[in-house]
């Protein structure tokens, strides 16, 4: 978008439900600790060969999280479910021990309930994590994990992803019983209004002219890669494809080279330093790098160091101030992003 105007400063409901994060965070720890324990205690009791994931959008991104999540501390394998398979093809689903976790902000999209009734008609265990009080996805469920994150008008689903993460934390750290990840998740409420303050003002007139970036993640942090390219789509109008730090290097690197643009979502565990290192070739290259990082000193943009399976719920918290200032300098409105509905049902 070349020649956009200079930021202008105002008031969005992006901002102001964002930076309600940490507060949704806090209300859906307190309200849900009994679930978790329930949820953990039937994992434990029967466990599941697999687990099945149920979204679409931001939400579907929270299930990439949760997958990394559980495999690396459960060891369960973890697969997402193609939504039209129940709603265009009709297909039938075989009887089996499966986890079903469904996420959805509104939970009611048709091809997400078909999905989920499917599932538990063949002897699934459902969980469904959904922020809306009205949602015919409860009533499918054996538990309700809700996310409290209260009414989000924007389009952009912010607080509510954030919400999404923190209760995939809690429920993985309940499930593996372990307590340095409970730690973390515990810790979460501080370190997302740390986060919320952290300053990214530098990502804007870096991104301000761009039409394609890269953002590259990896492990639990692929996951808000995909919901930061999906951002910079529906409110910068900008062009933007996540990729893993490893899986970048089959093909797509071929056309980094100078002047690309480049957000990459480091931390500091082993999966960061694979971001820390795809970054500095880029580098090298003479891409226009944004590395945020907590332990790199060449960061671009600064990060929290927290349990490194935490580390990237307060990353996406720092984007979300970008992404909505970044919005504003192209002269978008990031709350109304065109042809964009809040809640979208599809078939």
């Amino acid at each position: 978008m070349a020649g956009a105007a200079t930021m202008v400063e105002r008031s969005t409901l992006m901002e102001s439900e964002a930076g309600e994060a940490a507060a949704a965070v806090a209300r859906m720890l307190d309200s849900n600790g009994a679930a978790f324990a329930r949820i953990a205690a039937r994992l434990a009791a029967d466990a599941p060969a697999t687990v099945i994931t149920c979204a679409r959008g931001s939400s579907d991104h929270a299930a990439t999280y949760a997958k990394y999540l559980i495999e690396t501390y459960v060891g369960v394998p973890v697969a997402s479910a193609a939504l039209s398979v129940a709603t265009l093809f009709n297909a039938p689903v075989l009887p089996g021990n499966r986890l079903v976790i469904a996420i959805s902000q509104s939970g009611r999209s048709p091809d997400l309930l078909a999905t989920v009734e499917l599932h538990r008609r063949a002897g699934a265990y459902v969980v469904a994590l959904v922020n809306a009080e009205d949602a015919p996805l409860r009533d499918l469920a054996h538990e309700v994990i809700a996310l409290s994150a209260g009414p989000e008008r924007s389009v952009a689903a912010t607080k509510s992803y954030i919400a999404s993460l923190a209760a995939i934390a809690a429920l993985v750290a309940a499930w593996a019983r372990n307590a340095a990840l409970a730690g973390g998740v515990a810790q979460l409420p501080e370190l997302l209004e740390k986060a919320w303050t952290l300053d990214w003002s530098a990502g804007v007139p870096a991104l301000v002219d761009a039409d394609n970036l890269f953002v590259l993640g990896r492990g639990h942090g692929y996951g808000i890669a995909q919901e930061a390219a999906l951002k910079f789509k529906e409110t910068c109008a900008l062009h933007a494809e996540s990729f893993s730090a490893a899986e970048v290097r089959h093909g797509p690197m071929a056309i980094v080279g100078r002047n690309f643009h480049v957000l990459a979502f480091g931390g500091s565990d082993r999966a960061g330093a694979s971001v820390r290192e795809t970054a500095a070739e880029f580098r090298a290259r003479g891409a226009k790098m944004l590395l945020a990082d907590p332990v790199a000193a060449d960061a671009e943009l600064p990060a929290l160091a927290a349990h490194p399976a935490i580390e990237p719920l307060l990353m996406v918290q720092s984007f979300y101030a970008l992404a909505n200032r970044l919005a504003l300098a192209r002269g978008l409105d990031p709350d109304a992003p065109p042809h964009l509905r809040k809640v979208t049902e599809t078939l």
